[in-house]
């Protein structure tokens, strides 16, 4: 009987010992089963101009299962992201979304500023020293030289030794540029005009790609020279105002702001194929024009992961002319759901569906025109601009006898003239102080603060932190200048952007394929955050001046 209990015990003791071996194995095999990076063979970074978070919320009704929708029903949803700092204008936009940080660090502080060095006004993407290529305008004198950091398309394409190849392609030349970053392979943009051409500079290459010059000499921008109606029904425009109303503005040669937009019969008034721009049109092009990128530069074709960036620009084109309530940008952002259904479908059917990665994105928000927030009874309005610079005019030569202490205003900041104050014998903290106290009595001015207080202070929150975060100590004016919330210096006709205020801020991202969870957030993310978890995903160094952080909670790496 002992004998026999003691085989037994022995045979058991060698069966937990197998068991436990048997977990342990499984164990070690599903910790070395978790991967260290994905490789999409492609990654698809899209930027919408001027997209507030809503009309994701406000046209889903509007849109078809394989565009927005199926970004949001296979991929991740981050439901409350924004832009940590101002002006909230495309340049910065585009520049932030692929640097992981903010102009104080990026350098692109709008989309033109005041150069302290030269005294004039510089352009974001403005290069004297490159050529155009493709044109024998200067639409094509562009490059990203005024970018101070890299960006992630940078990075992939150190990380890769070059192999990945990185595309930027938008109607807006610093849509393209900023994006594509310095090392790109291309950067593409539309000159509009005559022509309707894509263009590049001579800082990409000396010659337009065959694949450029095909599509240039096709017809494939001619066709959309036509009547612009209604996607559907006008009537069943319901997340939208009236047609015709007083808050829109018209093309030249129209006589009502309602459908349909006779495009054809006021071509030549509106700048020809320039006119597309402010139409869905735009939208549709520059699809096509990605189509046509990633067949002709071969993009997601190996096992080398490659890049394409696109801006879709006419949004902002149509929202600034007829504001975010018209029916004009709902039809706008119906169609742009069916190009983005198309693009997607085009790279399941090349690069092969679960095989690549795509965030989507924008550059702004826009406020509700004020002109139709007023007549809703609720705040908001237009900053006398005339008025108030009689009054400021007035000020300067009481308190200094000269307006010449001002150089330049621009980007809702001015740039004072430090050696007229010091022949002055003026401290300048102190002539900022005493500027910033006679325009915070302004009507429609809310806040303003001094670039002193900018070095002093390590702000964390609200509207001072955005500031902080979008003054550079070598590029930023001595006073910035923050309207109460609703004022805007525009025309009353037209929404427009680039405050801190919540409705320039908040914006949709939108992530899905290859890497991505399933889910939501309402959590705080910020545009920042977007390129070091792009990285975190591939596995890659962050650019060089990353402040944002990765969003862990949209990352599967199993």
């Amino acid at each position: 009987m002992k004998r026999t209990n003691l085989i037994l015990s022995f045979l058991l003791l060698c069966m937990i010992s197998l068991s436990y071996g048997q977990r342990k194995k499984k164990t070690v095999e599903e910790v070395q089963s978790e991967l260290i990076a994905q490789s999409p063979k492609l990654v698809v970074g899209i930027v919408i101009d001027q997209m507030r978070f809503d009309y994701l919320t406000r046209f889903w009704d509007q849109y078809g299962e394989d565009g927005f929708k199926r970004m949001v029903n296979e991929g991740f949803n981050c439901k409350n992201n924004h832009y940590n700092y101002a002006p909230t204008s495309t340049g910065p936009g585009h520049t932030s979304v692929y640097t992981g940080t903010f102009p104080a660090m990026h350098g692109i502080i709008g989309n033109d500023w005041y150069d302290k060095e030269s005294g004039k006004m510089v352009y974001c993407a403005g290069d004297d020293s490159v050529a155009s290529v493709g044109t024998t305008s200067d639409a094509g004198k562009m490059s990203p030289h005024r970018m101070l950091t890299t960006t992630i398309t940078d990075q992939l394409r150190l990380h890769t030794q070059q192999r990945g190849k990185v595309i930027g392609i938008a109607l807006k030349d610093r849509g393209a540029i900023l994006p594509a970053g310095h090392s790109a392979n291309g950067a593409f943009w539309y000159e509009g005009g005559e022509t309707g051409n894509w263009i590049t500079s001579s800082y990409y290459m000396d010659a337009l790609p065959q694949w450029v010059v095909d599509f240039n000499d096709s017809d494939a921008v001619e066709v959309y020279k036509k009547s612009w109606t209604t996607l559907k029904p006008i009537g069943t425009y319901l997340e939208s105002g009236t047609d015709a109303n007083t808050y829109e503005g018209m093309f030249k040669g129209e006589t009502t702001t309602a459908f349909p937009h006779d495009l054809p019969a006021i071509w030549d008034a509106n700048g020809q194929f320039s006119l597309l721009r402010s139409t869905p049109y735009g939208n549709s092009i520059t699809a096509d024009f990605a189509l046509a990128a990633l067949e002709g530069e071969d993009l997601g074709a190996d096992a080398i992961t490659d890049f394409l960036a696109i801006s879709f620009s006419s949004t902002d084109y149509v929202g600034h002319f007829f504001g975010v309530n018209s029916k004009e940008i709902e039809d706008t952002y119906i169609r742009l759901d069916q190009d983005l259904a198309r693009l997607f479908a085009a790279l399941d059917a090349k690069v092969g569906a679960g095989e690549y990665t795509v965030f989507l994105t924008a550059d702004h928000a826009a406020i509700n025109v004020p002109a139709y927030l007023h007549d809703q009874k609720l705040p908001g309005g237009y900053l006398d601009m005339k008025g108030m610079k009689e009054k400021f005019d007035e000020f300067l030569k009481y308190k200094y006898g000269t307006t010449d202490v001002v150089k330049n205003q621009s980007n809702s900041q001015l740039f004072l003239d430090h050696k007229i104050l010091a022949n002055l014998d003026i401290d300048l903290d102190d002539a900022q102080e005493d500027i910033a106290k006679e325009l915070l009595g302004y009507e429609g001015i809310g806040q303003v603060y001094t670039g002193h207080q900018m070095w002093e202070n390590d702000y964390t929150e609200g509207i001072p932190y955005i500031l902080q975060n979008g003054y550079n100590q070598k590029r930023s004016g001595d006073v910035l200048i923050v309207p109460s919330p609703g004022y805007i210096s525009y025309s009353r006709t037209g929404s427009t952007h680039g405050s801190p205020q919540i409705y320039d801020t908040h914006v949709p991202l939108l992530l899905f394929g290859k890497g991505i969870k399933h889910g939501s957030t309402v959590n705080r993310t910020e545009i920042p955050d977007i390129a070091p978890t792009i990285a975190s995903l591939l596995g890659i160094a962050f650019p060089s001046g990353t402040t944002g952080k990765p969003i862990g909670e949209v990352l599967d790496f199993e």
